[in-house]
């Protein structure tokens, strides 16, 4: 559906006359070409599509309530179709930062007020002397300010992290197949790891982010084969920030946020390490991207602080299409370092 749906949305944004220039390719012939911007709400139809289906399959089955009860899925799924909209609303106003980060605030609202599952975390193995032996521990509200923040940081980290051809459909491919992989990993050790109880409950839970996480999947690696170097579209604002609130929504109602954000890591990075230029301490131009040098067709690092020019200024001149395989590379070694810590530490962290 993403596939078909592409070449329409990018040929009425044209037409509308929403449409930018490639800044990397700037100084060639490609960089004077106009590209189709906010694309991404292609792929969000796509995925409201397959959610649709979803729903209708649960109550067609039965499932609704022994599969998913309550209204989290719902209100879950009202936070991504917000964010899909505000998206789309920044790529058409084009709304200053401080608005953008407020945007996904708004946009999570829907899921805190439904959220009827635990606010409390288990207690690592090293700090349950001092808690007096205490196994879990129930954080009430300030459990709800930490999905809060979770919620906003996924939905602008990988708009915060972009820039490259393919950077944005690609982190986010990779992303979700991490999250669908961890899923089904739990899924797959049911029930015979888990007592009756605790089996139920994640059987809800991670069949809730495969439902998000799977679509997400489907509908990024369609996109990306327009975004994809040389790119013909761009997915603007439109898909990175409902990318990153479907995420977010994932992990929360998945109740995995702390892998959810082992899964980030380079994001979390690239944040980190933005942050004097987020918060304007070093000047900090609208476009944080590299040079291009049009004799060699080679991307050279900028003194500006992300992970892009960061990884051209350490390993050197890179083409984009190198950069975008080298960045995404380090993602997915991310992705696998973080099923590696979770391994090691099963059972010796938490019990």
């Amino acid at each position: 559906m993403t596939l078909r749906l592409v070449p329409v949305v990018a040929a009425k944004t044209l037409r509308r006359g929403l449409s930018g220039l490639d800044i990397n390719k700037r100084g060639t012939p490609a960089g004077e070409v106009p590209v189709p911007e906010a694309t991404g709400l292609a792929a969000g139809a796509a995925f409201l599509c397959a959610s649709l289906v979803f729903q209708w399959l649960q109550h067609a089955t039965g499932a609704q309530e022994s599969l998913l009860p309550g209204g989290g899925a719902h209100a879950g799924l009202v936070c991504v179709l917000a964010a899909l909209f505000l998206g789309f609303v920044d790529d058409v106003l084009d709304v200053p930062w401080r608005v953008k980060l407020a945007m996904p605030t708004l946009a999570s609202l829907p899921l805190l007020m439904a959220y009827t599952g635990h606010t409390g975390v288990v207690v690592p193995h090293p700090l349950r002397p001092l808690l007096g032996g205490l196994a879990f521990l129930d954080l009430g509200v300030i459990y709800k300010l930490y999905m809060l923040a979770v919620a906003v940081f996924c939905t602008n980290s990988i708009n915060i992290l972009a820039g490259v051809n393919g950077l944005e459909a690609g982190q986010t491919l990779v992303l979700a197949l991490a999250c669908a992989a961890h899923s089904m990993r739990v899924l797959a050790s049911l029930p015979g790891a888990w007592p009756a109880v605790d089996a139920a409950a994640k059987l809800q839970a991670h069949a809730l982010s495969l439902s998000l996480v799977g679509p997400l999947a489907g509908v990024s690696a369609g996109i990306l084969c327009f975004n994809w170097y040389p790119s013909a579209v761009f997915v603007g604002d439109t898909f990175t920030l409902f990318a990153g609130m479907t995420l977010a929504v994932a992990g929360i109602l998945g109740h995995y946020s702390e892998t959810l954000l082992l899964l980030f890591a380079p994001q979390v990075f690239n944040f980190v390490y933005s942050l004097p230029q987020l918060a304007k301490i070093v000047p900090c131009p609208r476009h944080r991207l590299p040079r291009l040098d049009p004799a060699t067709g080679l991307l050279h690092g900028s003194n500006d602080y992300n992970l892009v020019n960061l990884v051209l200024r350490v390993g050197g001149p890179r083409t984009e299409k190198s950069l975008a395989t080298a960045l995404l590379c380090i993602q997915a070694a991310c992705a696998v370092a973080t099923f590696a810590v979770r391994h090691v530490l099963a059972g010796v962290y938490k019990g």
